[in-house]
């Protein structure tokens, strides 16, 4: 994973970004205003038409590193020259995009990725949808992120966390019965309760888990968005499903009886009050078994009394609930008085996004939900759960090259340098014809070393590692053969200061993570340093919140000693 910029990868020389504005244009990074007046200028021109400014290189860079933190670009990645990419922004309709959801965006993307021959791409999954964090409600519906239904997988968890654990918490969580948050013994809020029992009611199939339940709300808000009349809809359609007959489970009298007791309770309530799914449920406990009781208050929206009056049944704008109250109707004279074509109608899309975001709350986020321990665990595990990446070379199969090549994946080796100025870095791919040398391939690897990374412009590969005795004419097919094959060159960096005088992105300190969740490198989130050993750890696993300031000092577990410890991470301020 050095090639996302962690652990002192090297600057590339060569980098580009591919940028979509908000107002539409594609700027691939070859235009930039002028620091003076502001006019658009190419990147290639050093002097302003207009006030005649010239442009320095800090301006450009400048330039550059602004563009790097601009909220307002459609679509902004970058590709550097070894095939290695980053995908920094994907902003769809809800981003500002006027015509391009997001799905069209990330289809352009790699499509383009594909174009470019593309090695390797990550992204940092920090997207929101309803104002909420999207990578823990996509993972519960779909099984993965959002960026992968395009390809992209777990690529490395901060606070240490595998791919197993990744897996195994999507697993755990989505398939969380929603029996448990329905149990008599919990305490829950009368108005969650009341949410899940509505949309268990609106539902054509059953809602057992936590992802049935989040999956229909999502596509009744799809819909509603699609169609603002789907109301209507709704309503005919659940009058198609109810008025198909009595379930046999019970007999039409016990069904009567139960009406007749919840009209009752309507009749009691004055004026124009409603009475809440809960409160109804509640008054004519006694009169039926549980399911007898869901049952009719599923089907008695739209139902007539004998005196004529007729059930209204709503969601609540404000708490969500379901309600009824009685009001004046006509019954049809084709139709008994007592059986009606029972109607309840579906929420707005306003407030079908105002439950998600309330179960989303109590169900799903670790600070707030209403579950084992166990299960906010699992929720906490996928939240830290940021960093993705496709791999081209995976998900492509390559076609036989014409006329027939050599392809390896080369590695280097830096002879007579300090470790510490040393970057791990990636293989590069290297093409030879059929009857390339060891002479070409020394050639072939200083070429592209040289050409992606500045601080080797110097180098020069002069041994193929593992051959040693192997004179240059001699071809290459004939000591690794003509598949794709891993190999290993040993070479330097020429002139005085080799390696030394170039930067890391990180720059030159050399930091030790050892943290107490079991990361080891810098993982992107919160940490601060021992001020005793200077090792590395999470403000998060020291027991400091990220609500709170990083202390003036700070002494780690090991450096207090056991005996003088309370509790781990113990901070000194």
């Amino acid at each position: 994973m050095g090639w996302l910029g962690w652990s002192g990868h090297p600057v590339c020389s060569k980098r580009y970004h591919f940028i979509i504005k908000a107002d539409g244009n594609s700027i691939g990074g070859y235009h930039k205003p002028c620091t003076c007046c502001g006019d658009v200028l190419h990147l290639s021109e050093s002097r302003c038409k207009t006030c005649n400014h010239v442009t320095t290189a800090d301006d450009v860079e400048e330039w550059v590193y602004h563009q790097l933190e601009d909220t307002t670009h459609l679509l902004h990645g970058v590709i550097h020259a070894n095939g290695y990419g980053h995908l920094l922004r994907v902003n769809g309709k809800e981003g500002g995009s006027r015509l391009l959801s997001g799905v069209h965006i990330m289809d352009f993307w790699d499509r383009l990725c594909k174009t470019l021959g593309v090695r390797k791409v990550s992204v940092m999954d920090v997207s929101k949808k309803y104002g909420l964090e999207y990578r823990l409600l996509h993972a519960i519906t779909k099984g993965h992120s959002w960026y992968g239904d395009w390809g992209y997988e777990f690529g490395a968890g901060s606070f240490g966390l595998t791919v197993h654990a990744y897996k195994s918490a999507v697993e755990a969580l989505y398939s969380l019965p929603l029996s448990i948050f329905l149990s008599e013994g919990q305490k829950l809020q009368t108005r969650l309760l009341d949410i899940i029992k509505f949309y268990q009611s609106l539902s054509d199939q059953e809602l057992v888990n936590i992802r049935d339940l989040f999956c229909y709300l999502i596509s009744l808000i799809h819909d509603a968005h699609k169609s603002p009349s789907r109301a209507d809809d709704f309503s005919c359609k659940k009058r198609c499903i109810y008025a198909s007959g009595i379930s046999s489970s019970w007999s039409r009298s016990d069904i009567e009886r139960v009406e007749e007791a919840m009209f009752r309770v309507l009749r009691a309530v004055s004026g124009s009050n409603w009475v809440s799914w809960r409160a109804l449920r509640g008054a004519v406990c006694k009169v039926a078994p549980p399911e007898l009781l869901d049952r009719c208050l599923k089907e008695i929206g739209g139902k007539f009394a004998a005196d004529g009056m007729i059930v209204r049944s709503r969601c609540n704008p404000s708490s969500g609930s379901l309600e009824y109250r009685l009001e004046p109707g006509n019954p049809s004279p084709n139709r008994p008085a007592t059986i009606g074509s029972p109607v309840i109608t579906c929420p707005s899309e306003g407030n079908l996004i105002q439950d998600l975001r309330f179960l989303y709350d109590n169900m799903l986020h670790p600070q707030t939900m209403m579950a084992t321990s166990d299960a906010i665990s699992s929720a906490r595990k996928l939240l830290d759960c940021k960093q993705f990446m496709k791999d081209y070379n995976k998900c492509e199969t390559a076609s036989a090259p014409n006329p027939p090549t050599i392809c390896l994946s080369c590695e280097v080796e830096i002879a007579d340098q300090p470790e510490e100025n040393v970057p791990d870095l990636p293989p590069e791919i290297i093409v030879l014809p059929s009857n390339a040398t060891v002479f070409d391939l020394k050639l072939e690897a200083t070429r592209a070393f040289q050409d992606v990374y500045l601080m080797f412009r110097r180098f020069h590969a002069e041994e193929l590692l593992g051959y040693s005795g192997v004179d240059d004419s001699t071809q290459v097919k004939l000591l690794i053969g003509s598949t794709t094959e891993s190999v290993r060159v040993r070479g330097r960096c020429m002139g005085k200061n080799g390696l030394g005088k170039f930067r890391m992105e990180r720059g030159t300190e050399r930091w030790t993570v050892d943290c107490c969740c079991g990361a080891k490198d810098d993982d992107g989130e919160r940490m601060l340093a021992c001020d005793v050993c200077g090792v590395w750890q999470h403000t998060r696993c020291s027991g400091i919140p990220d609500s709170d300031p990083v202390p003036a000092k700070f002494v780690c577990l090991r450096c207090r000693g056991v005996s003088l410890v309370t509790k781990p991470g113990s901070v000194v301020k």
